[in-house]
């Protein structure tokens, strides 16, 4: 998904940096009100933004200019609202593009946009969704996850086909999303089982938190602390 430094027109690297900074400054705001309102929140930012930092390091060469890989978005959407990622994913994305030559400063508006702002919405909006008609914690992450990649695959794709729309952008889109396919649609699957593995261990050590964020209901937690074992002898 990262497209490369210098690959896009500079004066789309503009317009994709002016879409993503208002969702940055927002997430920046609410991430502060995070800390503010709970202090204990910060190891949990901390370990969604490593998430999305090993996920979304483990490329492959996919599109020219651009690569496939994990991107590790749709748990910590879920938890802290899209704006959040669109924050917490600057960072990672100039750690990447000045260390790891993965992406670019001149397309960093772009890569932010696609993985930090397009993709965690449509988490956020499969979650809710699928909690609204009565899908299982499970299920609604899984899907979150998947959709959240994959949304951030169609944006990329679409940031290209725009840039370059050769011969049209609907036949470069269209080229760009089957080559993904390849290696996306099992990337995005394997991402999103281990996504529900993390978000089961969460939810059981600090379902206090996850009550607080609204991402579970506080009966569901109750249930999830642990029965004293009574020692035999003992009334």
């Amino acid at each position: 998904m990262h497209i490369a430094e210098g690959f896009l027109p500079w004066y789309w690297c503009v317009f994709w940096y002016a879409l993503a900074i208002p969702f940055v400054y927002h997430g920046v705001r609410k991430i502060r009100e995070l800390r503010a309102l709970n202090p204990e929140m910060t190891p949990l930012l901390a370990v969604c933004g490593a998430f999305i930092f090993i996920m979304s390091s483990l490329h492959v060469p996919s599109v020219t200019g651009s690569s496939s890989h994990p991107t590790g978005n749709g748990l910590g959407a879920v938890f802290f609202g899209a704006t959040v990622i669109s924050a917490i994913c600057v960072p990672i994305l100039v750690f990447q593009a000045l260390i790891l030559a993965h992406g670019g400063i001149t397309t960093l508006g772009a890569n932010d946009f696609s993985m930090g702002v397009v993709g965690p919405f449509f988490a956020v909006l499969v979650w809710k969704i699928s909690r609204k008609f009565g899908a299982g914690y499970g299920l609604a992450i899984f899907l979150a996850a998947f959709v959240g990649d994959w949304m951030t695959y169609v944006t990329a794709a679409t940031e290209l086909g725009l840039a370059f729309p050769v011969p049209t952008f609907t036949s470069a889109w269209v080229k760009m999303m089957i080559i993904y396919s390849y290696t996306q649609i099992p990337i995005s699957i394997a991402e999103s089982f281990l996504t529900v593995i993390i978000f089961d261990y969460i939810r059981k050590t600090r379902s206090d938190l996850l009550v607080t964020l609204n991402v579970i209901k506080p009966e569901d937690a109750e249930q999830l602390e642990e029965v004293p074992v009574q020692k035999p002898g003992v009334n």
